[in-house]
């Protein structure tokens, strides 16, 4: 399964991995099927470590999700340059529509154990096209917006994201 992140700074073209995480594969396919993440921008941007999207518009409202899903972090893939993960809070199983692609390997997000400390961000793709777009993504001035920090100080929107079968 394919998946097309079309942002005002190119296109980013991933391989998702149904095989190793088939139900957050399903979630993100669900959530692009539904046009949940038109409009919404990559709000969270550190240079070396990850860019974050898919939960926020460019005013920084949250926007509202399904229920939140398993984490399937213990599927042997990596949080290695150019995979993408789920993004979540401190409970290993609160990921619903948020994502990171990796900027670096990162291999303390990792799954470790089943604690919660060690349970990890589920890799559920990686990128195949598109480097030169998460450069430039990568690259933009960061600030603080409200409690959020990291947030770009010119949005980076995803205009759309369609996933296809081939």
């Amino acid at each position: 399964m394919k998946a097309t992140i079309t942002t005002n700074k190119g296109t980013i073209v991933l391989e998702l991995d149904t095989a190793a995480a088939p139900e957050t594969c399903a979630n993100f396919k669900r959530y692009a099927d539904e046009g949940h993440y038109a409009s919404t921008i990559f709000h969270r941007v550190i240079p070396n470590f990850m860019i974050q999207g898919g939960g926020f518009t460019a005013d920084m409202d949250q926007k509202s999700t399904h229920e939140n899903i398993k984490n399937e972090a213990a599927n042997g893939l990596k949080n290695d340059t150019g995979s993408i993960a789920m993004a979540r809070t401190p409970d290993p199983h609160s990921a619903s529509s948020q994502f990171f692609i990796n900027l670096s390997d990162n291999d303390f997000l990792n799954f470790r154990d089943e604690s919660q400390a060690g349970f990890g961000y589920c890799v559920f793709g990686k990128t195949i096209e598109g480097t030169d777009t998460i450069a430039a993504i990568a690259g933009v001035q960061t600030g603080s917006n409200g409690p959020h920090q990291d947030v770009p100080a010119e949005a980076v929107i995803i205009e759309s994201i369609s996933v296809s079968e081939d």
